[in-house]
């Protein structure tokens, strides 16, 4: 059975609520390891056959120390200030080159909004010689601190069953 590893980000829950769908999504026919960044591997084990990754959008991409302590100014968790960021992460991961990978993010959901979380981490995870399963993925919250909107959850985890069938 093909193994997946599934590392997210989140500030006030949301991105890590999506990471669970696209989890239960993956389960589907796949064994998952569902990761918070700060307790991710710095070293891919061999095993693994598809690293997922997913954050929030802050500033118009991935989220910096900066961002995550103006997340915390307004309200979230101050525990996911202190560790490193899914930017952090990428930086610093070693795999085997070509290994598969796909990215999401959570955005708010305005019309023309600008920037995404997973296109960057997607771009960089390229840089680092990761191979491009899925084309980058958005789920919309009602704002900076607010909820999901309705019907994201069961979208994540439809594209999270698609990446097992990919």
């Amino acid at each position: 059975m093909q193994k997946v590893l599934v590392v997210y980000e989140s500030m006030f829950g949301n991105t890590h609520d999506v990471a669970e769908a696209v989890a239960t999504g993956l389960r589907s026919s796949v064994d998952v390891t569902l990761v918070d960044v700060g307790d991710a591997p710095l070293e891919i084990p061999d095993e693994i056959d598809l690293v997922v990754v997913g954050g929030p959008t802050h500033a118009f991409g991935m989220s910096r120390p900066s961002t995550r302590q103006s997340a915390v100014e307004q309200g979230a968790d101050p525990q996911a200030a202190e560790h490193i960021g899914l930017r952090e992460w990428i930086a610093g991961v070693v795999t085997h080159e070509g290994l598969p990978t796909a990215a999401f993010d959570t955005k708010v959901a305005k019309p023309h909004l600008p920037g995404s979380a997973a296109k960057a981490a997607e771009r960089k995870l390229r840089h680092r010689g990761f191979k491009k399963l899925a084309d980058p993925e958005s789920f919309l919250v009602a704002g900076t601190t607010g909820n999901l909107l309705d019907g994201e959850l069961e979208r994540a985890r439809a594209w999270g069953e698609s990446l097992a069938v990919a």
